[in-house]
């Protein structure tokens, strides 16, 4: 198994069902429980082991799901309400070696997730069709990100993760 991405990578075929959708917005919905439960019970000590070698400890996934869905949440709202604006791309790698990501306690994040998520959750099941056909402009790959496509991306993104930590939970036998 690739450590890196032990559910493979996203895949995306250009076209999205409504029934689909409601899938991964129903992934979306659930991930804070997710993160909860692969976490639970885990000792300091074992929050601060990485998932795979050079990768990130689980502290650092915990607060980079919250960052990153975050900053998806503030896409969503600039492409529903502006036409097709470009976002600011922000460093990930960079964001989880700053000292919240690096010994903040994990509840922090999981809390924000669960907030964050219910916010989230109601805006895209408010969405009409006509919505998710909107978009927004990455600055580094100069491509057109549809929400559609959006909303696959972060249902995959949250279940990737947790997988990293279920994962190590598995191999390690914690």
């Amino acid at each position: 198994m690739d450590l890196r991405y032990p559910i493979g990578k996203f895949e995306f075929t250009g076209e999205c069902s409504a029934a689909q959708r409601e899938q991964w917005i129903s992934e979306i919905e659930a991930l804070p429980v997710r993160v909860a439960a692969a976490v639970a019970g885990l000792t300091e000590e074992q929050l601060n082991l990485p998932y795979r070698d050079g990768g990130w400890t689980v502290r650092q996934v915990v607060h980079h799901l919250a960052d990153s869905h975050m900053n998806s949440l503030t896409r969503f709202k600039l492409a529903l309400t502006e036409d097709e604006p470009t976002i600011k791309p922000y460093y990930e790698d960079r964001w989880a070696e700053l000292e919240d990501s690096l010994s903040l306690d994990i509840e922090v994040s999981i809390t924000m997730l669960k907030s964050l998520h219910k916010r989230w959750v109601v805006l895209l099941k408010a969405m009409k069709e006509a919505d998710f056909e909107r978009s927004f402009i990455h600055p580094e790959s100069k491509k057109t990100i549809r929400l559609d496509y959006n909303v696959g991306l972060y249902a995959w993104h949250g279940k990737h993760h947790v997988a990293h930590i279920t994962s190590l939970r598995e191999r390690l036998s914690l």
